[in-house]
């Protein structure tokens, strides 16, 4: 969709329990108030959730990891960031958080390839591609991270998309006897043996999509924020740290 309107820019420190107190799921009859409307005017769009919002009459609409706004009677959609600009909670941020939070826990750790123990203190979900360059030099470092807490679980973010080389290079990965060492291979510039079976990467490039990566790696935190780009390894720590301070997690 395009930009409608966007009610603030700034970037602003939050809490996520005021979104909480905040926002709840709505009635039943004006859910589907909402819904038969957007059926109306916007047929074949049918949001995964309805909630309320802390301005009357304005009630949030989520299709998957994506959000807009939109009036009881279904005429008026808004789309841009959300601020309370009393509490400094960023409403609509921290609400995209939760969605892409719920997606990356959807998906299960059995369709991801990770790097780290399970009782790392950090994990961080990573969007890479075979082929990138900072994912490589992110990948070069996996001990790097894992000595500082970090347990890193990729996903597959073919950037050329869908039965490209890269996507080819992916599914290989996927396929091989042991993935670990065929994506240490492919990180690493070296040849992995062409393969296919069932796998997630079309799923997981869905998914990234969906969520808005631009590019690779993408990292999404352990609170559903999403940082583009390498990260050193104890840059990474100290920011999860700091987030971690600060929700008292």
């Amino acid at each position: 969709m395009n930009k409608l309107v966007t009610l603030a820019g700034a970037l602003l420190l939050s809490s996520v329990s005021q979104l909480a107190v905040a926002q709840a799921e709505v009635d039943a009859a004006t859910a589907d108030k909402i819904r038969n409307s957007l059926s109306v005017l916007l047929p074949g769009l049918t949001p995964d959730s309805i909630r309320t919002t802390p301005v009357d009459n304005l009630y949030e609409i989520a299709f998957g990891a994506r959000i807009v706004y939109i009036t009881p009677d279904g005429r008026y959609l808004l789309q841009g960031k959300m601020i309370d600009l009393e509490t400094r909670a960023e409403i609509t941020e921290e609400r995209l958080s939760e969605l892409k939070l719920a997606a990356m826990n959807a998906v299960g750790e059995e369709q991801m390839v990770i790097y780290g123990p399970e009782d790392a203190k950090h994990t961080v979900t990573v969007f890479t591609d075979i082929d990138c360059g900072y994912c490589r030099k992110l990948h070069a470092e996996m001990d790097q991270y894992n000595k500082q807490g970090i347990r890193i679980r990729y996903l597959f973010y073919p950037r050329a998309g869908i039965g490209s080389d890269s996507y080819d290079k992916a599914v290989s990965v996927w396929c091989a006897d042991n993935r670990h060492t065929a994506m240490d291979q492919a990180k690493a510039g070296e040849a992995v043996p062409a393969s296919k079976c069932e796998n997630p990467v079309a799923s997981h490039h869905e998914l990234g999509q969906a969520m808005r990566v631009q590019g690779t790696p993408a990292l999404v935190l352990e609170n559903g924020e999403m940082v583009p780009g390498y990260v050193p390894a104890d840059r990474l720590r100290r920011a999860l740290e700091q987030r971690f301070a600060k929700t008292g997690g």
